[in-house]
């Protein structure tokens, strides 16, 4: 049995560092909770530094999460980057499953699993970010009887997850930064809210997550077979059921929400597109090159002709890579349920 009453959970992104600094600065030294965080940063960035760069902001013990440690109260893990970080039976579980959102470690995937196995313990935090992650694994934590709390969007660095979280969840507590410590002292001298079943579907995503395996007939009971395939490892993506946040998921476990696939859509499309632009322009130069170095007129001007006839095939691909990426640098918007659009 834990030696903690709440788990605080907190995900941040863009201008995550300096939030939670700020965060830790305002908490009591001791507090009947233990913390854990996912925060994005670069592959290559190192979880011990973070730790002890949090270390100078708090009294709470600052630590890089470690596979199957025990979960202590007065403590702050934060998530060790290009890996995900759940927690289950009062450890901390870390691995190298596929990326959630194309984030390893990913917000969504710690909140799940913290609102799969405690419940109405968890305190679920989201700072600035940018996109949507963390949308899905709040909405998790609100259905299992937890507490959530985002910065408010005007406050934050980057607003786009805060006000994700808002169109789709309804939160507990919208505040500024500097009043979350506030209202977590507050919520941690309260009763546990009133405790919920938890719902098989998250039951069976967290697991699948947490053992990195695909299991189709446990897809199925969760997910519907789609019409669309990873962008990432080509399988055929399953559309979660019951999510506000409109995921799909592979077998392999990688998963995108809906606008995120959208995306990488684009980005492949276009990629495949300059892949034909550079194989015209070659043919079209190897051309010019036989016109000119052509022994008969006639041989000459029809391979010009025909690298004219490239060069028109060419300029219009070039259009069409303009329009889309004019298209995909366009600004986000919120459709009105709540979700990105274009």
């Amino acid at each position: 049995m834990e030696d903690f009453k709440n788990l605080i959970v907190i995900g941040a992104s863009a201008g995550g560092l300096s939030a939670i600094e700020q965060l830790l600065e305002r908490l009591p030294a001791h507090m009947d909770a233990a913390i854990v965080v996912v925060i994005h940063v670069s592959r290559k960035s190192n979880g011990k530094i973070i730790a002890d760069t949090f270390q100078k902001y708090t009294n709470l013990t600052c630590a890089a999460a470690a596979d199957g440690e025990t979960i202590q109260k007065n403590h702050l893990y934060v998530a060790l980057p290009n890996h995900q970080l759940m927690v289950k039976a009062g450890r901390l579980v870390v691995n190298q499953g596929t990326h959630e959102n194309k984030y390893r470690p990913s917000i969504d995937v710690l909140f799940r699993s913290a609102a799969v196995h405690y419940g109405n313990r968890v305190i679920g935090i989201i700072l600035t970010g940018m996109l949507e992650d963390g949308t899905s694994g709040m909405w998790a934590i609100k259905q299992c009887g937890g507490i959530c709390i985002v910065q408010e969007p005007s406050d934050a660095q980057h607003s786009d997850m805060p006000q994700s979280v808002m169109n789709l969840v309804n939160v507990d507590h919208a505040a500024m930064l500097t009043d979350i410590p506030y209202i977590l002292q507050e919520i941690l001298h309260q009763p546990l809210p009133e405790s919920k079943s938890i719902p098989d579907e998250l039951k069976i995503e967290a697991d699948l997550t947490e053992r990195m395996m695909s299991d189709i007939n446990q897809l199925k009971k969760i997910a519907d077979h789609s019409d669309f395939t990873c962008p990432e490892c080509g399988g055929g993506l399953w559309k979660i059921k019951n999510d506000p946040t409109r995921r799909y998921r592979c077998h392999t476990g990688h998963v995108y929400t809906e606008q995120l696939l959208n995306d990488e859509q684009g980005s492949n499309i276009e990629e495949s597109i300059w892949v034909s632009v550079r194989m015209l322009e070659e043919r079209r130069n190897l051309l010019l090159l036989m016109a000119q170095e052509a022994q008969h007129p006639e041989l000459a001007g029809a391979n010009r002709e025909r690298a004219d006839e490239l060069n028109v095939h060419i300029d219009r691909l070039k259009g069409v890579l303009s329009k889309l990426v004019n298209e995909r640098s366009e600004p986000a918007k919120f459709s009105e349920d709540g979700l990105h659009n274009r």
